[in-house]
């Protein structure tokens, strides 16, 4: 299994429309595409510089092939949606883990 971890660190002045639209909206039009198991959301316990609150959004794809086709497929259409919507009010970046083990 592979998570696609997208870590966002959100301005306080949208930070609780932003946290609602993410539940509501953006990440069930993620699971949607259908390359994802499931998510969840959680907050990042320290405090940041910069401000504001981080995040970890996870998404659970089965294989290599699922991100990959995601990314493909559905990626940029959705970035695009988020970039439009909140422009520099946030600030995120992705990272890709691979499961080992679970105890």
């Amino acid at each position: 299994m592979i998570i696609y971890n997208v870590t966002i660190n959100v301005e306080d002045g949208i930070h609780a429309e932003w946290l609602q639209w993410m539940q509501a909206i953006h990440i069930p039009d993620v699971l949607a595409t259908g390359h994802f198991r499931n998510a969840r959301i959680c907050r990042v316990l320290v405090e940041e510089e910069l401000g504001g609150t981080t995040y970890s959004v996870q998404y659970e794809a089965p294989d290599r092939a699922s991100l990959d086709s995601y990314y493909r497929e559905h990626a940029g259409r959705l970035r695009e949606l988020v970039a439009d919507r909140y422009g520099d009010r946030l600030v995120a970046f992705r990272t890709e883990l691979e499961i080992i083990s679970e105890h």
